[in-house]
């Protein structure tokens, strides 16, 4: 997800802590208005080069839903879209949310509105089959989005502080396969398109000298130098109470609930 700059480890921005009055809501993409489809749209095109309304059409109804969060007019402000995909791997049964394309204005940066709902929907998608192991399944543009796995998970892979066990470099590899079975690399962890689907504009995807320093965003830019012309690192995480931080926790369980 595109958030804050400073990201916050996760927290909001003093300035945004009661998520500036946005709303937030899943529905399905076929309950779209035009109106909605077009809005979205304009949020996208302003942060993204290298898309189209074509293309950001065909990606939108590859999606079963949608996270928006809207201002106190009705104004949608941020979305991301999802889609659940269904798999098994040496007969074991497994399901992940699959993140398709994500923004919040600008204007809004530091509101945690869109990840809160999102979350809490994640937690009613794990209640639907408790024992079924649940991932979130990602692909990455930038380091601000990289940055926000550490602010949801306690163990994520890839991470700079560890290796990526076996077991889940496979779990990675089969999604990946499955997802991109033309654009995955495998031996990079990156999705490479032969020409981007949508990269940050340049000044969003600029990294400040003091950021690079940063472990985590030295780590991104080394797996993925390319995501200035559009290469995605997959990245992968299991979404379970004992996996998630304190204040993620919360509300996926609120959603385990509903």
């Amino acid at each position: 997800m595109l958030v804050d700059a400073a990201a916050r480890q996760g927290q909001p921005s003093p300035q945004t802590s009661t998520c500036r009055d946005l709303a937030g809501a899943v529905v399905d993409v076929a309950d779209l208005s035009p109106g909605d489809r077009r809005r979205m749209y304009a949020i996208y095109q302003a942060h993204y080069d290298a898309t189209s309304r074509t293309r950001f059409a065909s990606d939108l109804d590859d999606k079963k839903s949608v996270v928006l969060v809207r201002n106190d007019v009705g104004t949608i402000q941020g979305f991301t879209t999802l889609s659940i995909l269904e798999t098994s791997q040496g007969g074991a049964r497994m399901r992940a949310i699959y993140s398709g394309d994500t923004i919040i204005d600008r204007e809004y940066w530091g509101s945690q509105r869109l990840a809160f709902t999102w979350i809490r929907f994640a937690g009613s998608i794990k209640a639907v089959e408790p024992e079924t192991p649940l991932y979130w399944f990602l692909i990455v543009k930038g380091h601000r989005t990289y940055r926000y796995l550490s602010a949801f998970s306690n163990t994520f892979y890839p991470h700079w502080g560890y290796e990526t066990p076996p077991a889940m470099r496979a779990v990675m590899d089969h999604l990946g396969h499955a997802r991109f079975p033309e654009f995955y690399r495998p031996e990079l962890g990156i999705i490479r398109f032969p020409e981007s689907r949508g990269h940050l504009k340049a000044p969003l995807a600029a990294i400040s000298l003091a950021e690079t320093k940063r472990p985590d965003v030295a780590f991104f830019l080394a797996r993925n130098p390319g995501y200035v012309t559009g290469d995605e690192l997959l990245c992968l995480t299991e979404l379970c109470a004992q996996n998630l931080r304190p204040h993620a926790r919360r509300h996926f369980l609120e959603g385990c609930r509903q």
